[in-house]
Formats: structure tokens, sequence, C-alpha cells
């Protein structure tokens, strides 16, 4: 199999699997457990907030709820896609550094903005989640930038016969 990626892409590839998998257990586990946290309902918060202050209503729940879950992927994918920027061997660190820093700031920076602090912050298990799932979006970027480079010099080697270039083999993230 040919696999055309470079830096760029390898890196929105990891932020795109990192976002969902962030959101596919806030969407998951907020139906099972009345603790998960609510990053949705933050998200909703702070999109309302912005309209209102712009003079303008905002949609009714069920859209606003799609248009959170749509900025939320959006935008944690831009984020988690820091994770593959560099072809060197700290992805697994940064995915870890990134992961942590949104877990906290998940935690921490709500109730700062004016956003109130149960959706993520009801319980201690509560705040433990956010933090996790946060951090479990930098692995999982991570991995999937480390597999795209794997791919990727795979694919050097079997075209050329060659070592893949320094920055594309494995070794070097």
């Amino acid at each position: 199999m040919h696999v055309e990626t470079n830096g760029t892409m390898r890196a929105l590839a990891g932020g795109a699997v990192g976002a969902s998998v962030v959101t596919a257990l806030h969407e998951s586990v907020r139906r099972l457990r009345p603790d998960a946290p609510r990053m949705d309902v933050l998200g909703m918060r702070a999109i309302s907030a912005v309209m209102r202050s712009g003079g303008m209503k905002p949609p009714a729940a069920d859209r606003l709820h799609t248009i959170t879950i749509i900025g939320d992927l959006l935008g944690n994918g831009l984020y988690y896609s820091l994770v593959g920027t560099k072809g060197d061997d700290r992805v697994w660190l940064r995915g870890a550094v990134l992961g942590l820093a949104a877990g906290i700031g998940g935690v921490v920076l709500p109730p700062l903005m004016g956003l109130g602090s149960r959706p993520s912050g009801r319980t201690t298990q509560t705040m433990i989640m956010t933090v996790a799932w946060y951090l479990a979006g930098g692995f999982a970027a991570a991995a999937t930038a480390r597999m795209l480079a794997r791919a990727q010099e795979r694919s050097a080697v079997e075209r050329t016969g060659e070592a893949a270039p320094k920055g594309w083999r494995l070794e070097d993230m």
C-alpha cells in the first residue's frame, strides 16, 4: 500500500482522532453516568453567551448541541494536531502534556469564565474523568501520528529499498 503523508497531514489526522476520542467519551459516558463531565453543557453556555453579547438569539437546545459538538471536534482537532507537528521522539510526551493541560483547563477554567463549575467539577470523580478523557485524546493523537509515521516509513522503504529520510522514521518519533 502506498501512503503519502507529510507532517502536516499526519498532525491533522492525529488531531482529528484525538478530538474524536474525547468527544466519543463525553457523549457516550454522559448517557450512562450522572456524574459524567458535561463539556457539551459548557460549550453550549459559551456559544450562547457569545451570541447574546452580539445581540443574537441562541438556537434551540438540539441545534445548539449540534453546533457545540462540531465546534468541539474542530477546536479540539486543531489543538491535538499540535501533538504530531514534529517528527521527533517526544510525540508521546506532547500527547500527555497537551492532554493533561486540556483536562486541567476543563476543570479549572469554566468557573473563572462564568460558565459554572458543575459540568466538569461536580464531584472528584467528575474532575478525574475530565482530565482522564482529555489525556486519552492526547494519547490517541500521539498513537495516530506514530502509526502514520510508521506507515510512511514502510512505504518509503518499499518504494526505494532505502531507509526513510530523517524525521519520517519511527525512531524519530
